[in-house]
Parts: C-alpha cells; structure tokens; sequence
C-alpha cells in the first residue's frame, strides 16, 4: 500500500532551491570578484590578443553552464534527501579546474595535473553516491517535517566542503591576483587602482614591481614611492628586455612600456646596455633617468647612484644640464645613506629633518641584538623607506 506524504515533497523542493541558491551565489561571486583578471589574462592569451573577457557576461553564462550541468546530473542520479548537494560536485570540480588556472609568461597556461584528479574523484562520487541509494531504503521514517531541518544543514554542509574545495584547488595565490589585478588596471589606464593593490602587503614578485615601477613612473613619482613596497627581483627587472624572460606583461603592450620611456629596445637584451644608449641621447626624457637611478638603488649601486645622480638633480647649488626638479624621498634618503657609509664621499648631502631619521633609524638597529625583534622595530617605523630596503631586504 502506498502513502502519500506531502512532507516528503515539501522537504525535496526545499533542500534543492536552498542548494541551487547557494551554488549560484557562490559561483557567480567567485567568478566576477575574484578570478575574473586571472580569466581575462587567460582569455588574452588563448586567443593570442584578438578577443577580450567581459567579467560580468562571463561570470553569468560559466555559472549558467555549471548549473545545467548539475541538473543533467540530478536528473540522472535522483539523488534526494540528505545527499542532494552531492549532484553539485561536477559543476564543483569544473569550476575548480577554471579556478586553476595558472598564467605564466613562459609556458602559457599552467593546470595541476586534472587529468588525474578528475577521474578519481568521480570514480570515489560514484561509490559514495550508489552507497547513499542503498541506504535510502532504511531511511523511511526521515521524511517526516521535524526532520527538514536537519536535512537542510547536512546540504548546507555539504555544499560548504565542495566551495571550500574549490578555494584549496583553485589558484589563490595572492601575488599572481595581485599582478593580474595591476595589469587590468594598467590597461584601462586605472593608475591609482595600480597603487592600491597590495599596497598593505609584504608579498610581492619581480614582475609585480616592475608593473608598480611603471605606474609610478605615470605619476613621476617613482623615486618618491617606489620603495614604499616591497621590491623584489633586480634593477635590471624593473624593464620587461626579452620575451618569456625575466619581468614580462601578459596582457600589456611591451612597446607601450618602452615608448614611455622614449625608445623600444631593438636588438638589445641587457637594461644595462639600453640604459647606457639612451644615456648618450641627449632628448631622452626624465622617465629615462628616473628609471635609471632607481634600478641603481634596487641593486644597491649607491656610489654609481650618487656619481650620477647631479646629472639630473640638483644636489648642490649648481643646476644640472638635464634638470629634472627637486630631489624625490628616496634619492634624498640615498645620499643621507651614502654620505654616512661612505668615509670619502664624492659628494656629501644633508636634511636636517632626514638626519634625525638617520640618527633614530641607527638607535634602532643598535637597540637589540636579535635580528629578528630589530628588523620587527625598524619595520614598524621605516617600513617604506630606502634605509629598511638597503639593510633588510
């Protein structure tokens, strides 16, 4: 004899929209807020430049796809009760797969190994899933109302591993967000957007200072900011020379960067070498200069810095040929660290203000003798300064 029980149903259709909700809030929130530069940068790269990714359209129709996707399989396997979350595991694992993408400028697009990964965990699913039908026979009692609730939670739990999954697997590290953030920013001209991104945080690479290096160069402001973040890599790196070598964009025009700074290197490989040719031009443009000295400070050539820096910068009462205004912070703060490292400076600078920052960063280092509390205190107060990048980086 059969029975009819209207609970059953209205636990059913409960536990599927609260599950297609949270699905849909969370695909489409991972897909437009956080991997959405990482799929333009791969969009450019497989159409090699011709077609452009648009966050929103995109975002609506892969969760449109993840969601037929879904229903296909819950059509299929009939799965209800407490194991109704376990039909979004396909459209959980591509998305995953998505999420993984992993640009590099010499190999393409990079994947974990998904050819593996892929069928084993559909092979363990559909273990899992045979054995919940088995169990649905001795579960009659479960379909009674009292018992919706606690069906909803075992879903939502469900569904709360799977999304946690999709974080573990998917490609979130932060510098990689952070450069393809900046060159999205950079191709729409969003400087300060540039500036912003990661500005708070102390991980950075070798291509995501160059990317700052080149925003700051837009504002002029280069020697004034650059060491306000974390720079990493070499002077040389703040130029992307060759192609899949070193700092390079992935979706910025390399000959924009160059024009920026008056030539495109032709036949050129090392910055060392470009610097010194566009050094015997005399119309080369401050963006050079400032470019030029600040790789100098990168590598820490402060006697070849403080030699060439009167060049362009009035460090005395003299003008320079080349003037190109007043001395930015960190060429300031260059020559207070030169003039008292140095017993026979080629020239000698003073700031009285800038002094004083001198005298309480050298209290500072002297104030404990474990080089971990020391670099603790001076990054506290010398965080963004030339000193803290000349001794602790």
């Amino acid at each position: 004899m059969h029975f009819h029980n209207p609970h059953r149903k209205d636990s059913t259709i409960t536990v599927r929209v609260m599950c297609a909700i949270v699905f849909l809030l969370f695909s489409f929130s991972w897909l437009y807020w956080f991997q959405a530069d990482l799929l333009t940068i791969a969009q450019h790269i497989l159409s090699g430049g011709q077609t452009t990714y648009n966050r929103l359209a995109g975002a609506l129709i892969l969760t449109a796809v993840l969601l037929i996707v879904q229903q296909t399989v819950a059509y299929f396997v009939r799965l209800n009760k407490h194991s109704h979350a376990l039909t979004y595991l396909p459209s959980i694992l591509l998305l995953a797969m998505i999420s993984d993408i992993n640009p590099d400028q010499k190999e393409g697009l990079l994947l974990h190994s998904w050819g593996i990964l892929i069928p084993l965990i559909l092979i363990l699913w559909g273990a899992a899933i045979w054995t919940l039908k088995q169990l649905y026979s001795y579960d009659e009692m479960s379909e009674r109302s009292k018992l919706q609730s606690r069906q909803t939670w075992i879903n939502l739990f469900e569904m709360s591993v799977m999304m946690l999954c999709v974080a573990w697997l998917g490609n979130t590290n932060i510098v990689m967000h952070f450069r393809a953030h900046a060159e999205m920013a950079l191709s729409h001209d969003h400087i300060e957007e540039v500036l912003r991104t990661g500005y708070r945080s102390d991980e950075s690479d070798a291509q995501l200072t160059m990317l700052r290096a080149y925003a700051l160069s837009q504002k002029n402001a280069l020697g004034q900011c650059l060491f306000e973040y974390p720079v990493v890599g070499k002077g040389s790196d703040l130029l992307p020379m060759r192609a899949g070598v070193g700092t390079y964009p992935l979706l910025l025009s390399r000959d924009d960067m160059f024009a920026h700074l008056g030539a495109i290197p032709v036949g050129v490989n090392s910055a060392e070498r470009f610097f010194q040719l566009l050094d015997k031009d005399s119309i080369r443009i401050k963006t050079f200069d400032d470019y030029r000295l600040c790789a100098l400070l990168v590598d820490k050539k402060i006697d070849l810095f403080a030699q060439l820096l009167p060049q362009y910068y009035a460090v005395g009462d003299t003008l320079p040929h080349h003037y190109r205004g007043p001395l930015p912070k960190h060429y300031k703060e260059a020559l207070i660290l030169y003039t008292h490292l140095r017993s026979h400076p080629l020239l000698e600078f003073h700031d009285a203000s800038m002094d004083e920052d001198w005298d309480n960063f050298q209290k500072l280092k002297r104030l404990s003798a474990d080089r971990y509390v020391r670099k603790g205190k001076l990054y506290k107060y010398y965080r963004s300064s030339y000193w803290y990048y000349y001794f602790c980086q």
